[in-house]
């Protein structure tokens, strides 16, 4: 149904999607980077649906309890408590060592607005976790979704946030004015 739903949705705004074969893996932590619209999840999820995945997402979990709890599980939510202290970064890490399967998105700048450098917590649920990082991507110019590289970690914070940021140089984000390229 979510292929369906997927293709129907890309079609009608005019999307297509680039997903090859070799970044097809069972657990991987995701980047959604550029984050400037909330278009921006409904094209990141519809793009994974029509390549047949089932990738999740974290979002307050207010949204998850009562009707829209249902709404926002069937469309992969995991909800959070950003109100309690607690260790989102451990947190997931155990969401990844009690699955076989796991395709997590994470928009590492926390926010659609424009920011002085993205939260690095990604860094270490990869780490930990040990999952390679895939790097989605939303081109708007191209009307393009998908994945553009695979990074498995190399744990030298400077080095992998240097290849991410020059791949992400490149994006054609929604709103260009709240995007800074300059990641770190």
């Amino acid at each position: 149904m979510k292929k369906i739903l997927g293709s129907i949705i890309l079609f009608l705004f005019g999307w297509k999607t680039s997903y090859p074969t070799e970044f097809r893996i069972r657990k991987m932590l995701m980047l959604a980077a550029p984050h400037t619209s909330n278009w921006d999840t409904l094209f990141a999820l519809a793009a994974y649906w029509k390549e047949g995945l089932d990738p999740k997402f974290l979002i307050h979990g207010n949204l998850t309890k009562g009707v829209t709890g249902f709404f926002f599980k069937k469309l992969g939510a995991i909800g959070v408590n950003k109100d309690e202290k607690q260790n989102l970064v451990d947190y997931i890490v155990q969401l990844f060592d009690k699955s076989n399967e796991l395709l997590l998105i994470i928009a590492p700048e926390g926010t659609k607005y424009r920011t002085e450098k993205w939260r690095t917590g990604f860094f270490n649920i990869a780490k930990q976790a040990n999952v390679p990082l895939s790097l989605g991507l939303l081109d708007y110019a191209n009307k393009r979704a998908g994945i553009g590289g695979l990074l498995s970690m190399t744990g030298n914070f400077d080095e992998d946030m240097a290849y991410i940021e020059k791949f992400y140089a490149k994006a054609n984000p929604r709103h260009p004015e709240r995007y800074n390229k300059s990641i770190y």
